[in-house]
């Protein structure tokens, strides 16, 4: 579906070339919900432009849909972009213009009629959520309305491939979670392939098959969301991974509890799968002679399963908790020793 090859875009600037994006390559398959986390100035915004022709690659090709974007253009270029739909952070819709209005307005430009417009943008309003906001203005729609909007108004040509530039990076939790229920839904119902951008990690998390990691250009680590949680690489993916498994908090409960407890081990269990769903701590105590202090716990679901964290504090003999680690391990269930005292 979209093929990025040996893809290089360099800027000019005061301090001389700027490599924004450095020798990605990147193959997604259709029917996906790719995505793409980075900080900012990592080069995802320009990867993803380079998706829909916003931006030419300086150097590699790119693929969407058949159609090499990074070389067409002009009336070939704009008819491509109908089949690469995009929506942004701060929705771009037009203010003068209703619910309704904004939706058909792709519609118009395609040269759709009138009571074809009418009848698509009936059933996009319904599939978004938004009846009976029809007639309103932007104005006077929440955020997460506005953004049911965008995602109406991308979705009228129907669009073979959806791009999210940072969508819900201006919502609160909330809707942040309400849109991407909406992005899974649409994804289901249509096989749209969809590619987003973003720096929270917890978006990755809900709703992607695949993440690729970036940092100054490049992909550092990409592979499938539950297998990245699991088994983080680089040092930036593992700071990612730990906005949603290691919550601010677990380290300052480590700690007040270690001041306090001169013996035993704090360690981090990592559940995959049907371990996340087992009543792992209730079987080390009953099968092993140490006191348990549960510190910070955490289970995540992924598009592909469930991904649980959980900090506890083992006490005993130093024979006993070495048992109690062991007997941990082989429930399949990961360990790693935080702090030893």
């Amino acid at each position: 579906m979209i093929s990025i090859k040996d893809v290089r875009k360099v800027f000019p600037s005061k301090q001389g070339q700027l490599k924004a994006v450095d020798d990605v390559n990147l193959e997604i398959k259709e029917g996906e919900i790719f995505g793409v986390i980075g900080y900012s100035g990592a080069g995802k915004s320009t990867l993803i432009r380079m998706l829909n022709g916003l931006e030419l690659p300086t150097e590699g090709s790119v693929t969407v849909a058949g159609r090499v974007i990074s070389k067409i253009r002009g009336s070939e270029l704009r008819k491509a972009r109908q089949e690469i739909s995009m929506i942004f952070q701060h929705f771009n819709l037009l203010w003068s213009r209703t619910v309704s209005e904004n939706i058909s307005f792709p519609l118009e430009i395609a040269g759709v009629g009138a009571a074809e417009r009418q009848k698509r943008v009936n059933e996009l309003i319904k599939l978004v959520g938004l009846e009976g906001r029809e007639n309103a203005y932007p104005s006077q729609l929440s955020g997460g309305q506005k953004q049911r909007v965008g995602i109406a108004r991308a979705l009228a040509n129907n669009p073979k491939v959806l791009l999210c530039d940072e969508a819900t990076s201006a919502l609160d939790p909330q809707t942040t979670d309400s849109i991407l229920d909406l992005l899974v839904d649409i994804n289901k119902r249509l096989g749209l392939t969809i590619v987003l951008i973003t720096h929270e990690m917890h978006v990755i998390r809900k709703i992607c098959h695949r993440v690729a990691v970036m940092e100054s250009g490049r992909i550092v680590e990409l592979g499938q969301v539950l297998d990245v949680f699991k088994n983080p690489q680089q040092k930036i993916t593992k700071r990612f991974v730990k906005q949603v498994t290691e919550p601010e908090e677990t380290k300052e409960t480590a700690e007040h509890l270690l001041e306090h407890c001169k013996t035993g081990r704090v360690v981090q269990l990592t559940f995959i799968g049907e371990a996340a769903e087992q009543p792992i701590i209730t079987n080390l105590i009953r099968n092993n002679n140490v006191t348990v202090n549960i510190l910070q716990g955490k289970i995540s679901q992924t598009q592909s399963g469930s991904y649980g964290s959980l900090f506890i504090h083992l006490d005993g003999h130093d024979t006993e908790v070495d048992k109690a680690i062991d007997y941990i391990r082989s429930q399949q269930v990961g360990v790693e020793v935080v702090t030893n005292e």
